[in-house]
């Protein structure tokens, strides 16, 4: 809108995959309790709707939340005690109720909400900012992607069109961080080599690479390229964007106990304000295991102990440091869950398929 001058600078997205459900978190309904266990009508949930996973059901009964919800903040949003970290910051969330897909699985529904189309092949998200705004550290991409699992149970597959470049050049794309061990392949020279030597190399090598893109006017070829020069720059940048020995220990524990362990959720919402600092436009994070099919309020639960006092810490930290007045942070999967109960429904427990 002309009249509201534009201040997000970078984007930090906490894609939670595998469906959280919303009925557990955020969408307080409190008159559910009393209709338990009542049949959904099909007006509401059509055949073509219903995955194969409940489309055989003979009943769809009605599973009220078994989480307790409350007004939080002085906006007075319903979070469920699943997030007692979020709720004391809330009034530094905007909760949208409004969201629908057209898409019943993950792999297409994760696929519309990172490209904009259900079928492959469309820059994502990261890559359009990315191509957009350009990059303000040429010593680190301005585009990252982290994964981390959660606990309550297998996730859901990532590929790597999800942070693609689709029809834009490669250069876009990208560049995913492992989350064991070092976080890039090959970040550091083999013994015996020095960083001169490196240099010397990549010179020669981009010289026939040059020769070869003027030859043949082949875009990949100057990809190519650039990617090989910033791998060399991340060789000097990388390794101290990953040393943590300089965070206060009071930071440290406002993102909990697994702040430092690599490849955990918490280790990834610090990393990715360490590399929001540092100027990285897009910091993607996908945790995986939100898919509660089966006995919602356990997995639930244990997915919130691993996300929420991280979440709640980032936002903290972002604001304390000046920077969330000009950071937008997203939270949010590929669809929710069910009302009606997949599987067998008991006042204590109940699964939920996937809501689009």
């Amino acid at each position: 809108l002309p009249h509201f001058a534009p201040r997000a600078k970078r984007v930090i997205y906490l894609f939670q995959s595998g469906g959280p459900s919303q009925m557990d978190l955020f969408d307080y309904k409190p008159h559910l309790a009393e209709k338990f266990g009542e049949e959904v009508p099909e007006s509401i949930y059509p055949a073509e709707r219903k995955t194969t996973m409940t489309s055989g059901q003979k009943s769809f009964p009605l599973a009220p939340s078994t989480f307790k919800f409350a007004r939080h903040g002085a906006s007075g949003t319903w979070l469920s005690d699943a997030m007692p970290h979020l709720a004391k910051v809330i009034d530094e969330v905007c909760v949208i109720k409004s969201m629908h897909t057209e898409a019943i699985n993950h792999d297409p529904g994760a696929m519309l909400f990172q490209t904009g189309s259900v079928i492959p092949g469309r820059p994502s998200m990261g890559a359009w900012i990315s191509y957009g705004l350009g990059n303000d550290n040429a010593d680190l991409p301005a585009f990252v992607a982290l994964t981390s699992n959660g606990r309550a149970k297998a996730g859901q597959p990532l590929y790597d069109r999800l942070w693609g470049a689709g029809f834009l050049p490669g250069r876009f794309q990208g560049v995913k961080f492992r989350g064991q061990g070092n976080p890039i392949l090959d970040l550091y020279n083999p013994a015996g080599v020095t960083p001169a030597q490196r240099r010397r190399m990549l010179d020669a090598l981009g010289k026939m690479n040059s020769a070869q893109s003027t030859r043949f006017n082949d875009p990949a070829i100057a990809t190519r390229i650039a990617q090989y020069e910033l791998a060399f720059r991340m060789q000097m940048s990388v390794p101290e964007l990953i040393d943590f020995k300089d965070e206060p220990k009071s930071v440290l524990d406002l993102y909990g106990p697994e702040a430092t362990k690599v490849g955990r959720y918490a280790y990834n919402c610090l990393l990715a304000r360490r590399l929001a600092e540092r100027g990285v436009r897009f910091i993607q994070l996908y945790h995986r295991g939100w898919d509660a099919h089966g006995n919602a309020p356990k997995q639930v639960a244990t997915q919130c102990r691993g996300t929420d006092q991280p979440t709640a810490a980032l936002l903290r930290d972002l604001k304390q440091r000046g920077m969330l007045d000009d950071t937008l942070v997203v939270w949010g999967g590929e669809f929710g869950g069910t009302i009606y109960c997949q599987g067998k429904l008991t006042k204590q427990n109940y699964g939920r398929d996937h809501h689009p």
